[in-house]
């Protein structure tokens, strides 16, 4: 197995299991505070401070920075340490548009060569994230988050491209930040978005392989999450 593949295989574990060693842990820990926004875009993460706080070593704690380097959460400052990697308007409209590029071919190879296990997964992660989406209030805005990835990930599961996950997983989080930080989910459906309907004209179209149409609404789909972010961020 390749490198790739053992660390998107990583990247599963550790959202399905305890963390099994210390960097892993503060890896998680630390990629959560940055992705809820705890941890706030340009913030200066100091190791002397942050080990106590995530109860870890330095050496593990500069590990798992580094690991989160590569998923592009975190900036290096040479000598000087790390920091957040910071936001803006112009980030999110390239997170958004890179996002659609790889995901919507995804899926469209998805429909074409999906089987049967992956119709029976799709199903289940959209039955999953429905029973969610019936009952969503913000303190269970995390279970919807994890729920959501899950679908978003069974939708492209049946196209055979590590690349092409691994770079969706990472484009993921950043959508998640861009979020949590910007906007929250009773904000959308205030605002009078169905966020389920949208999700349900995807999955339909998806399990009656029509590779167009769902290309077309999970298009939509993410864009309108761009859009609404942009309305309500004040990023300058």
């Amino acid at each position: 197995m390749s490198t790739l593949n053992h660390r998107i295989g990583a990247q599963l574990d550790a959202e399905l299991a305890p963390p099994r060693t210390l960097v892993e842990r503060a890896y998680l820990a630390l990629r959560h505070d940055v992705v809820c926004g705890k941890l706030a875009p340009g913030e200066r993460l100091r190791v002397e401070h942050l080990k106590d706080q995530y109860q870890v070593g330095a050496g593990t704690l500069r590990e798992a920075l580094s690991l989160l380097m590569s998923d592009a959460l975190v900036t290096s400052e040479g000598q000087r340490g790390f920091r957040v990697a910071p936001i803006s308007l112009a980030d999110l409209e390239d997170v958004t548009n890179t996002r659609v590029m790889l995901e919507t071919e995804a899926l469209r190879q998805s429909i074409r060569h999906g089987d049967a296990q992956w119709e029976a997964a799709l199903v289940a992660s959209y039955q999953l994230l429905t029973q969610t989406e019936s009952n969503l209030t913000e303190s269970g805005s995390d279970l919807w988050e994890r729920r959501n990835k899950a679908f978003h990930e069974a939708l492209i599961a049946g196209f055979d491209s590590t690349w092409s996950k691994y770079l969706l997983s990472i484009l993921y989080r950043h959508a998640e930040r861009y979020r949590n930080i910007n906007w929250r989910l009773t904000a959308a459906h205030a605002s009078g978005r169905d966020v389920h309907r949208e999700h349900e004209d995807i999955f339909r179209a998806a399990i009656d392989r029509q590779e167009a149409r769902a290309a077309l609404a999970l298009e939509a789909h993410v864009r309108l999450t761009h859009d609404i972010v942009k309305r309500q961020a004040q990023l300058g």
